[in-house]
C-alpha cells in the first residue's frame, strides 16, 4: 500500500466510509488535533521514563477517539470500531485520585515549567484543551458521541495533575502564579 494516493491534491480528504470533505472541515480539524495531541504525548513519553504505561494507554485511546471522529456521520453504526468506554474515563480519574493523594494541595494556579518534562506535559494539556474545543465545535454541527468530549475533558485534567506529579518526582519547583 502506498502512502500517497494523490486524492488529496485538490484540498479534500476522505472520511472513513469514503465521503470526501475539505481538509479544513470541522471533523478533520477535530481528529487532526487529537492526532497532534497523540504525537505530542509521544514526545512526553520519550523524554521521561515515568508514567509511560499510562501514556501508552492514553495514546491508544486517542487513536480510538480519532477513528470515531473520522467516520462519515452517515456511516456511524455501520462500521466496527474499537470502543471508548466509561472504564477509560474511570482509569483517568483513578490515576488522578492516586496522584492527588501524594501532592500538596493547590493554593494558586501554577505557572507551566520547572522541568522540560513538566513543560511538555503542560503543552500536551493545552493541545488537549484545543482538541476538546474542536470536538465541541464539531458537535454544534454534527452529533459527536458524548463520551469523546468527556474523555478529552478528563484527559486535560489528568495532564494537569500529571504535570504536578512530574514536578514532584523530578524535584522541580512548582511556581505559583501570584498576580501583581
Amino acid at each position: 500500500m502506498k502512502i500517497y494516493t494523490k486524492k488529496g491534491d485538490d484540498g479534500t480528504t476522505g472520511l472513513l466510509g469514503g465521503t470526501r470533505v475539505p481538509k479544513h472541515h470541522l471533523r478533520i480539524e477535530a481528529y487532526g488535533t487529537v492526532d497532534e495531541l497523540n504525537s505530542y504525548l509521544g514526545i512526553l513519553r520519550d523524554i521521561q521514563p515515568l508514567h509511560q504505561d499510562i501514556i501508552l494507554e492514553i495514546q491508544d485511546r486517542l487513536f480510538t477517539l480519532g477513528s470515531h471522529l473520522a467516520v462519515d456521520p452517515s456511516h456511524v453504526g455501520k462500521m466496527k470500531l474499537p470502543e471508548v468506554s466509561e472504564q477509560d474515563i474511570t482509569r483517568l480519574e483513578n490515576e488522578m485520585d492516586a496522584m492527588d493523594e501524594v501532592l500538596p494541595p493547590m493554593k494558586n494556579f501554577v505557572l507551566p515549567g520547572g522541568h522540560i518534562a513538566v513543560s511538555h506535559c503542560h503543552v500536551a494539556r493545552t493541545i488537549c484543551r484545543r482538541a476538546e474545543r474542536c470536538v465541541a465545535s464539531l458537535n454544534d454541527h454534527e452529533a459527536v458521541e458524548p463520551i469523546i468530549m468527556t474523555y478529552l475533558n478528563r484527559l486535560s485534567d489528568y495532564l494537569f495533575v500529571l504535570s504536578r506529579k512530574l514536578t514532584m518526582e523530578l524535584d522541580a519547583i512548582e511556581k505559583p502564579w501570584l498576580p501583581k
